[in-house]
Parts: structure tokens; C-alpha cells; sequence
């Protein structure tokens, strides 16, 4: 599923005529299920009733929505889950808080229990490193799988070895995504069930071949893997900004940033074009 953009007008209102023109584009190119909020979507930006918008404007497709929380308080979370399910959700995806609970592990773990016991929909568990400075402990993980709500997770951390303990750790059901497009490969060697990616946006057949091809070709995965990696490594060195470049120059309408992020120099916007 790609970790789908948010297009905002340059205001920073949402477009949703551009948010479902993407929807279509990509539902086109074979997706049929997507991650509104996440982090590439500019979730912590999100302001109350926007996931509902979001979720709302696509909820005619016959797709799996996920749906973003981001959250540093249990309060505000559960009310973005209500916000969520109200629009339609699938699922939810949630974010570790890390402002205050970060390394608190009690803290953490009753987050998400609470969230997990209050959703009607399931729950996933959301770790990102590289934007929150913090890895959902293995032994936290092994100790939520176990709540019968929280049903999987995406891990962002594209360390192999980790998502190979996750994966020994947790219950056989356990739905583990990879959230690194560059341990895609080595992620589906090891068990995981897909990738959730801003890959997605912008080289979405490319994430389906080689997704693919990690089941039924490894020697030909190795190759679209090196492709995927060297792409998307240039790309997401510039961020959210270097997604939506990328992801408007295939085909989808990315609209802005939202401040305090901006849109790239107009040279980076011309390299990114010419590299997909």
C-alpha cells in the first residue's frame, strides 16, 4: 500500500479534487489498498476532521483504507480513531508518542491497549525511527500482538534483522509491513506480509514488480531491488517535498507541502523528474 501524499492548495487547505484524482491514478495502476495520514501523507499536521475529509472522498473505491493516527496523548488519538471510523477506516495505523512517553514503556503500552480496546476497527502499530527518534521495543511489540485487536504493524526501521525478531516474537497472524522501500526484498524473504511505502506514489509498478518478484524470482528481485533503492534513496533524502516532486511526475496532482515544509528549489524538482 503506498503511504499516500496529501495534496493541500497553496493556503494549506486539502485539494480533495486533487486527493481523489490520485486515488484514481493509482487504483489504475493496480493498488487497491491505501495509508491516508501516515507520515508521507503529513499526518502530524492533520487538523481535526481532515482524516474524515480524506477518507470520506475515496470511500466509493473497493479499496483498503488505513488511516493514520498521530497522537501524543491517548485522548487525542482516540478522538482521531473516532474521526477515522466515522469516514470510513479499514483500519488505523498508530504512531508511537514520543514527545513525553518515549523510553516510558508502561506508558507506551497502555496507549495503545486503551486504543486497541476502544477501536471498532483494527489496530496496527506504527514505528518510524527516523521521524520520532524512537523504535518500539521488540519485547513491546511481542507483548501487544497479543491483544486481540492489534492485529499488525509497519515497521519503518528497513533493519531486516529486527523485522526477523518482530516476526519470531509475535503471533503467526501478525501482519508485519515493511515501511522501507529499500529492505523490501530481504523484508518478503524473511515473512513479511507487504510494504507500505512513499515509494508507492511515485514508482508504484516498480513497488508491485518487485514485490512480486520476492515471491517467485528472487535472482529478478535483486535486480528491480537495486533500481528501487537507488530511486528511492535520491527521492527521500529531500523528504516529504522530494515524494511529492517525485509523485507529480508520475501522473499524481501532489499539490503543496504544508508549513513549515515547503516545495523543493525548482533545480531538485528538474533532477527528481529526470530520475523517474
Amino acid at each position: 500500500m503506498p503511504a499516500l501524499i496529501t495534496p493541500f492548495t497553496r493556503g494549506g487547505e486539502i485539494d480533495t479534487r486533487a486527493h481523489t484524482h490520485n486515488l484514481k491514478t493509482l487504483a489504475e495502476a493496480g493498488i487497491d489498498g491505501f495509508v491516508i495520514g501516515g507520515s508521507n501523507g503529513e499526518g502530524p499536521y492533520l487538523e481535526p476532521g481532515e482524516r474524515n475529509r480524506l477518507v470520506k472522498a475515496g470511500r466509493r473505491r473497493k479499496s483498503h483504507f488505513m488511516v493514520g493516527v498521530a497522537a501524543e496523548s491517548t485522548r487525542v488519538a482516540l478522538a482521531q480513531v473516532a474521526e477515522a471510523i466515522d469516514g470510513g477506516a479499514d483500519t488505523v495505523l498508530v504512531l508511537t508518542p514520543t514527545t513525553l512517553a518515549r523510553g516510558r514503556d508502561e506508558a507506551v503500552h497502555r496507549f495503545y491497549r486503551t486504543i486497541a480496546d476502544m477501536s471498532t476497527v483494527p489496530v496496527f502499530l506504527y514505528s518510524v525511527p527516523s521521524v520520532t527518534g524512537y523504535n518500539l521495543p521488540v519485547e513491546l511489540v511481542w507483548r501487544l500482538s497479543r491483544h486481540e485487536n492489534i492485529v499488525g504493524m509497519k515497521d519503518s526501521s528497513g533493519d531486516v534483522v529486527r523485522l526477523q525478531s518482530i516476526i519470531d516474537a509475535a503471533p503467526s497472524d501478525f501482519i508485519l509491513y515493511s515501511g522501507s522501500s529499500r529492505a523490501l526484498t530481504a523484508a518478503m524473504a524473511i515473512g513479511c506480509h507487504g510494504a507500505i511505502t512513499g515509494s508507492g506514489n511515485y514508482v508504484p509498478q516498480l513497488v508491485l514488480q518487485t514485490l512480486a518478484a520476492a515471491k517467485a524470482d528472487p535472482s529478478k528481485a535483486r535486480k528491480l531491488q537495486k533500481r528501487l533503492s537507488a530511486i528511492s534513496a535520491d527521492v527521500e533524502a529531500h523528504g516529504v517535498p522530494g515524494v511529492k516532486a517525485a509523485a507529480k511526475t508520475a501522473g499524481l496532482d501532489p499539490g503543496h507541502p504544508r508549513e513549515p515544509l515547503t516545495r523543493l528549489s525548482r533545480g531538485a524538482e528538474t533532477s527528481i523528474a529526470k530520475l523517474i
